[in-house]
């Protein structure tokens, strides 16, 4: 199963230099049956850009959360086993959650498939974004809009040989 892995680029930093995301358990988003009922779609493409738009999402709270973090959104793609990515029977009705799984342990970081991150040309966006979440929370429109203008930035494709320059 595919998983896509929220992360900061200072997180994303610790796993190269670890060479594992980790430790345990993390959070990750997938194409799970409430996904599937959620996005209304049986294209598996469509479905897998659904979980990776769900990780970005979390990444953007990430970085919310780490005032030293760069205002980029990064989300690392990996294969793991369909045992190893759970998802919690208690989350399954919070919209929140749709399409989020657990993994127990760390993951490999030179199994990943791919890193996903914001181009340099985003961060003013993803950092009004950051700062509006939590308006945006308690239902204001604006300040969802200013989420949302975040999302309007497609994540960009690295390998993972390509992390060391896009850690810079």
């Amino acid at each position: 199963m595919r998983v896509y892995v929220p992360l900061t680029l200072p997180g994303l930093a610790q796993a190269h230099k670890a060479g594992e995301v980790g430790p345990g358990p993390l959070t990750a988003y997938a194409v799970t049956p409430a996904l599937r009922e959620w996005y209304l779609s049986d294209d598996i493409e469509e479905l897998e850009y659904a979980a990776l738009s769900r990780a970005a999402a979390a990444s953007l709270r990430l970085v919310a959360g780490d005032p030293e973090a760069p205002r980029r959104r990064v989300v690392v793609a990996v294969d793991v086993a369909d045992k190893d990515a759970v998802v919690d029977p208690d989350r399954g009705l919070d919209p929140g959650a749709i399409g989020e799984v657990r993994i127990a342990g760390p993951v490999v970081l030179a199994k990943a498939a791919a890193v996903h991150a914001d181009a340099d040309d985003a961060e003013a966006d993803v950092t009004a974004a950051a700062a509006a979440l939590g308006a945006a929370d308690q239902g204001d429109d604006d300040a969802q809009f200013v989420v949302d203008g975040a999302e309007d930035h497609e994540l960009l494709w690295f390998g993972i040989q390509e992390i060391p320059s896009l850690l810079g």
